[in-house]
């Protein structure tokens, strides 16, 4: 490939002898801030995406090979005259144009409209172009030109009608070694202009086999890939291809021609693949992630109005995507509405800035109402100024870029400062986060100026990548920090009912000893008040007829004996017995069958199992033991028995116990009043059970017992007694 005739090794000396001490003083300067410790998960990322951007611009190992030697070939071509033709050059290999001839036509805007009509008539099809609207053919109005090539955005000074210009570019392309590659592509890392095209001459004339306006909205960022017919790279000896690439620009506006790549589509094509990722798909798919997680954003924000972030980082999701409008719709085709796009893209960046600086500061410590409302305020009126509707006196895409640049600084400056005083810890990840960001701003600025590197990749779709990564991270920080707070609470409540269960311990014990202590009072108290009332009342009784000599012997040792049986009973209502009342009446039958026996009663013992009673204590216990000990002594001295039976039976939810004798019996009728039998029903309502009596004069007495097994059955057993 030769640029106004000279040779292939030209383009190579260009590429080789281009100076690398700039991206050489960069990785330089990452490995110093990375020594010094600070941020470095954030550098490792930068240096990545730098050595992704430096690796996707490095020549391939075939374009970097020794000069080749040139050989003169003077054979006849249909495509032009014979030119010199690289030899040992592998057919596999790529070429790039840093020289080529240019030639301009003014055109109208009708004219330009023209032009891209006829390039849709012929799309797939054979035809001309119009002569008028063809590449100069006169060599004079060729020349040099070196690439890449930027024109420096200059402030409009009319109003009128739209101007525009046709940029010719010619290079020209000779297989190496005469052997021509399966298929031949162009590349172009970058061009920034209207929808371009691209013509080759053939013995018919220009030919179209490109046209780029289906792709004009993206053609500033995307990179030109043009394969050619194979009819035209097919095998042959000591030709050249002769491309055009037609260029349409606005008269005074901003353009940028890169180097022009040509060679085997096979070279190629890895290198437009991830120039097309790096410039297209890491911005779109950040568009479309930041607009995912803005929805998610808004929807935490309704359900928590309270905390402002997630708003915050609603609106700068929606911000973004209007920054990166250029990426999803058509670019307006007149001069006015081109202008107001990219004010509405452009100026949408530095809200992009204020609402990441606002939602930074909603992790610091404290509130920074002024710089919050002063910041506002200058971005508000920054959009307001750079409007294209106030004159053309200045440039308003260079007014919006020093606008935002000015935001951009001032914004992370006080936000690293912020968290280099008092931030915590996911503030000072956000503040490296947007430094971060100002860097590669401040290269993309240049960019889009067209002050250095116009090939160099736009890098703020990384730097948004970073500050997402950062707020991602602060806001995971937060949550986790929000559980280990959660944690540590539950940990503290644990703690504290830990210590308040000891305490309600200790105190449920000093008021279980105080009600032990009470119950022990009380029951020393019933035993002296019974003792009082039975065996203090006899002994009393027999004292005072012993001194009297009113009582014979006989009596005395039998009132003694009862005093006696009456204080073991006393003893024995004492002894634990688990609240089995069986066990309770063998007791009393070991207590009282000799007296029995004496009596000249024959006692019948049918006693059963009986489940237990949980709440038979020591004073119920008494008080069965009393209503035995009556039923069998009215039985002994009385009824003149001869037979007394006790039986037990388990009726479910109650228990039963009966005291039969075939003693002579008495009329109930005429003792119901009486204080005794008054006595024993009032024992057995304590007992929350009922008694009956059943006798008749000579057929013998019943006296049965029913106690409840629980205390609930209380009123029902009452009642059914």
């Amino acid at each position: 490939m030769t640029a106004s005739g000279p040779p292939v090794a030209r383009a190579r000396r260009a590429w080789t002898a281009r100076p690398s001490s700039t991206v050489r003083r960069a990785l330089e300067a990452i490995c110093a801030i990375g020594a010094a410790g600070a941020w470095r998960p954030l550098l490792v990322m930068l240096v990545v995406l730098v050595a992704g951007h430096v690796a996707g611009l490095m020549p391939t190992t075939a374009a970097m090979a020794a000069e080749p030697r040139q050989v003169q070939v003077s054979r006849a071509s249909p495509l032009g005259p014979a030119r010199p033709v690289p030899e040992s050059a592998p057919a596999a290999g790529a070429q790039r144009a840093t020289v080529a001839e240019v030639a301009t036509s003014d055109w109208t805007q009708e004219q330009l409209k023209a032009w891209w009509r006829a390039l849709r008539v012929m799309d797939g099809t054979e035809g001309a172009l119009p002569p008028a609207l063809l590449p100069p053919s006169d060599p004079a109005a060729w020349q040099q030109v070196v690439l890449p090539e930027v024109r420096q955005r200059e402030a409009a000074t009319t109003t009128g009608e739209a101007r525009f210009q046709m940029r010719w570019y010619r290079v020209r392309y000779a297989a190496p070694n005469g052997r021509w590659p399966t298929s031949v592509a162009l590349y172009m890392p970058r061009l920034v202009a209207l929808a371009a095209a691209v013509l080759v001459k053939t013995d018919d004339g220009w030919r179209p086999v490109f046209d780029n306006q289906s792709g004009a909205r993206e053609q500033w960022v995307r990179p030109l890939w043009v394969v050619l017919p194979a009819a035209l790279t097919e095998i042959q000896q000591a030709r050249e291809i002769e491309v055009v690439i037609a260029v349409p620009v606005m008269q005074a506006g901003y353009y940028s021609v890169s180097g022009v790549w040509l060679g085997a589509r096979e070279a190629l094509e890895p290198r437009h693949d991830r120039r097309w990722a790096m410039q297209i798909g890491v911005p779109q798919a950040t568009s479309l992630t930041l607009v995912t997680l803005g929805l998610f954003a808004l929807v935490l924000w309704m359900k928590r109005r309270e905390d402002p972030s997630y708003l915050l980082f609603s609106l700068a999701s929606v911000a973004w995507l209007v920054r990166n409008l250029h990426y999803h719709l058509d670019l307006p085709r007149t001069r006015a509405a081109l202008e107001w796009f990219w004010w509405l893209t452009h100026a949408s960046m530095s809200w992009v800035m204020l609402l990441t600086f606002l939602f930074a500061l909603r992790f610091a410590r404290q509130r920074f109402a002024r710089f919050e409302r002063g910041m506002a305020l200058f971005v508000l009126l920054s959009s307001l100024a750079s409007m294209p509707l106030w004159g053309r006196g200045v440039d308003a895409l260079v007014l919006l870029h020093i606008c935002n640049a000015v935001v951009g600084l001032a914004g992370t400056a006080f936000v690293a400062s912020v968290a280099w005083r008092q931030g915590t810890r996911e503030l000072r990840v956000m503040a490296a986060a947007l430094v971060i960001g100002v860097v590669l701003g401040v290269h993309d600025l240049g960019l889009l100026a067209g002050w250095w590197w116009p090939e160099h990749v736009y890098l703020m779709p990384f730097a948004t990548l970073v500050i997402l990564a950062s707020f991602l991270y602060a806001v995971q920080y937060r949550y986790v920090e929000a559980l280990r707070g959660v944690e540590r609470a539950n940990e503290e409540l644990a703690q504290r009912l830990d210590e308040q269960s000891v305490e309600l311990r200790a105190q449920h014990d000093k008021l279980r000893e105080v009600e032990r202590q009470q119950a022990l009072l009380l029951e020393r108290q019933r035993i002296m008040q019974d003792m009082h009332d039975g065996l203090g009342s006899s002994l009393l009784s027999a004292m005072v007829a012993v001194e009297q000599g009113s009582m014979p012997q006989e009596q005395v040792v039998g009132v003694l004996r009862e005093c006696v049986d009456d204080l073991r009973l006393v003893i024995d209502s004492l002894e634990p017995v688990g609240h089995d009342l069986v066990s309770l009446l063998a007791t009393m039958r070991y207590r009282l069958g000799k007296r029995l026996q004496l009596g000249g009663l024959k006692l019948e013992w049918d006693v059963h199992d009986l489940p237990p009673l949980e709440w038979l204590e020591p004073p119920d216990a008494l008080h069965v033991l009393r209503l035995m000990q009556e039923a069998l002594t009215n039985a002994l001295k009385h009824a003149r028995a001869t037979r007394v039976r006790v039986v037990t039976r388990d009726l479910g939810k109650r228990v039963e116990i009966r005291v039969e004798d075939d003693g002579e019996g008495f009329d109930v009728a005429t003792i119901s009043q009486g204080r005794g039998l008054r006595g024993l029903q009032r024992r057995a309502k304590v007992l929350g059970g009922s008694l009956r009596v059943d006798s008749s004069p000579g057929h013998g007495t019943v006296v049965t017992l029913r106690l409840p097994v629980a205390r609930a059955d209380h009123e029902a057993v009452v009642q059914q007694g």
